[in-house]
């Protein structure tokens, strides 16, 4: 780190949030914008963070009793003109491909040619294509439930990106249910909510609020949504999960029917969930800081690096040699119900600047082994969550009780920070002048708590004006607000929670 430098990471969080956040990316090696305008390339570092997200959510839907299938990129634009809403809330952001193949002029450029017979859209989600599926796959209850997710990308038009947070094309999952009875698909959507929430703070240490979306914020063709919601340290919220009761919509547009214990024919009952690689940003803008990305224990690539610091040539040996041997007396150490994922940094840097890419890429602890420590037989140990500077000295056959419980007290640490913060940032509003207050300033307040009993137009014009919109009506009253009257229409009110956001 440069002398003149404060911190690893220039601009600072308080300086110029948005920046920040794309130092950071760019420090851990995480991602980079490709030649494809609103793509992203999601390099190593910030692809092994991705797959350490999908191994954990992937059990839990295992668990639930979901399998993984796979569906079509291209989906005819017939099929998503049979949900007038769905195609509606999606049609701006749709890729379209007219032609089948690519024919050279005389001038060497490449022309489409071979136009199709029907457009194909490419796949901002899939419930029509699924939905066509299961139609032809159910005839009877006894073919109920269906319970599917697919891994795959997916395209919608975004003008403005950012890396991880919004990009034309991202990685997700969508789980896509069938069901025979309309309590048996509630039950579902809130189960799988319940997954993401556990999920969230859990593995990333991120809490967050559950509840369900208003109508104007409802997914296009659901009868019900639910999120579950983050605070980020810039104080917008981020939806970080959302799951939908389809209701007998998309079965209706897709004539899935069965055959009922009755013997009558009925519309099936559906669902869809998913959630994305925007809980890679939403991780960075949880938990980062100013020396760069910070991560929680449970989904970090590496949970720890071993440095060997060789101040003299002649100590080189020795001092690569117990590291190396420690590197392999750890590597079976159980941690997270997995095992400790430990690498030995033997590369030929300066010190200073191997202890600083680590740093920066966030790994949750960092080991150095230097002449005296040798002597000693110990490893000075830094905490990510810590000043980069701290350091404990741990000896060599502690090593394999401490750092699995070192790395679990980083994993709660964060959670709480992380609470602290949106407890901080969140506040009890009951008159429509703290409202106006609230959402005056030029930057994110933080969450309001306000009651609420207004219309979507109502809704739309507060979103307008303020830019602040109702992220979720919370399930139970989480943050202690309690019932009342809307303070903008004097109608009856449940509460909801207004925030700005990504």
């Amino acid at each position: 780190m440069a002398p003149s430098q404060k911190t690893a990471i220039q601009p600072t969080r308080t300086e110029n949030y948005p920046e920040w956040y794309q130092q950071v990316i760019k420090a851990a090696d995480l991602a980079e914008h490709s030649p494809v305008r609103g793509c992203m390339v999601i390099k190593p570092w910030g692809y092994s963070l991705w797959e350490n997200m999908q191994a954990d959510l992937d059990r839990r839907f295992k668990e639930t009793g979901h399998e993984n299938a796979y569906f079509p990129l291209f989906i005819p634009k017939s099929y998503l003109e049979r949900e007038a809403e769905h195609i509606e809330g999606f049609a701006k952001e749709c890729a379209v491909v007219t032609h089948s193949r690519l024919e050279a002029n005389e001038e060497g450029e490449l022309i489409p040619t071979g136009e199709l017979d029907e457009p194909l859209v490419v796949r901002p989600t899939s419930e029509t294509i699924i939905g066509e599926m299961y139609s032809r796959w159910v005839q009877s209850y006894r073919d109920l439930p269906i319970l599917i997710n697919q891994w795959a990308n997916v395209v919608r038009w975004e003008m403005r990106t950012r890396l991880f947070l919004r990009t034309a094309e991202f990685l997700w999952q969508e789980g896509h249910t069938l069901h025979a009875t309309r309590e048996e698909a509630l039950a579902e959507t809130r189960r799988m909510l319940e997954v993401y929430r556990d999920f969230a703070e859990e593995a990333m240490a991120m809490p967050v609020l559950r509840g369900e979306k208003t109508a104007a914020e409802r997914f296009p063709g659901a009868d019900a949504t639910y999120c579950i919601e983050a605070l980020m340290q810039d104080r917008k919220a981020l939806q970080a999960g959302t799951s939908h009761f389809l209701g007998q919509n998309f079965a209706r547009a897709s004539d899935i029917t069965f055959l009922s214990r009755e013997g009558r024919e009925e519309l099936a009952w559906s669902t869809s969930w998913g959630t994305s690689t925007r809980l890679v940003g939403a991780m960075i803008m949880v938990h980062s800081d100013d020396n760069g990305l910070v991560l929680p224990p449970r989904l970090a690539p590496l949970h720890a690096v071993l440095l060997p610091v060789v101040p003299k040539e002649d100590q080189r040996v020795a001092i690569e040699a117990r590291a190396a041997q420690l590197r392999d007396e750890l590597a079976g150490t159980p941690y997270a119900g997995g095992r400790l994922r430990l690498r030995l940094d033997d590369r030929d840097l300066r010190g200073g600047e191997k202890n600083w890419s680590w740093v920066k890429k966030g790994v949750p602890l960092r080991l150095e082994l230097g002449p005296r420590d040798l002597e000693r037989g110990v490893v000075a140990v830094s905490r990510r969550d810590r000043d980069p500077r701290e350091k404990e000295s741990i000896p060599f056959a502690e090593l394999a009780d401490r750092l699995p419980a070192l790395l679990e007290e980083i994993q709660e640490n964060l959670r709480a920070q992380a609470l602290a913060f949106r407890r901080e940032h969140t506040h009890t509003l009951r008159t429509r002048e703290e409202f106006e207050e609230f959402f005056g300033a030029e930057e994110a307040p933080g969450l309001a708590l306000l009651p609420w009993g207004g219309t979507e137009e109502e809704e739309r014009a507060i979103a307008q004006r303020t830019k602040a919109t109702i992220r979720c009506i919370p399930f139970e009253d989480e943050e202690g607000a309690g019932w009342g009257t809307c303070p903008f229409t004097g109608r009856e009110a449940r509460v909801a929670v207004f925030g700005r956001a990504y």
